[in-house]
């Protein structure tokens, strides 16, 4: 994982995936290791270990897929249905 993508995610897509396990998710694993990751990543050293990229990236994933399925369809202004 470059330096790039550990940002993006950590900066734009782990606090929705916190967000997302913490409200609905009762796998006490799962919640622990979202906290973790977000509190490791404050630490501007900290590199996640090849087993934390896979699942991280595997989450937000998971994440995009569905909050693309949950999108809705927003008509145009001409009136037609």
């Amino acid at each position: 994982m470059t330096d790039a993508e550990l940002d993006e995610i950590m900066v734009f897509h782990w606090p929705r995936v916190l967000r997302q396990v913490m409200a609905d998710n009762s796998d006490e694993w799962l919640k622990g290791f979202v906290r973790s990751i977000a509190r490791h990543g404050k630490r501007p050293t900290w590199r996640p270990t090849s087993k934390q990229q896979q699942i991280m990236r595997r989450l937000v994933s998971e994440l995009s897929a569905v909050s693309h399925g949950n999108e809705e369809v927003i008509e145009g202004g001409d009136g037609a249905a």
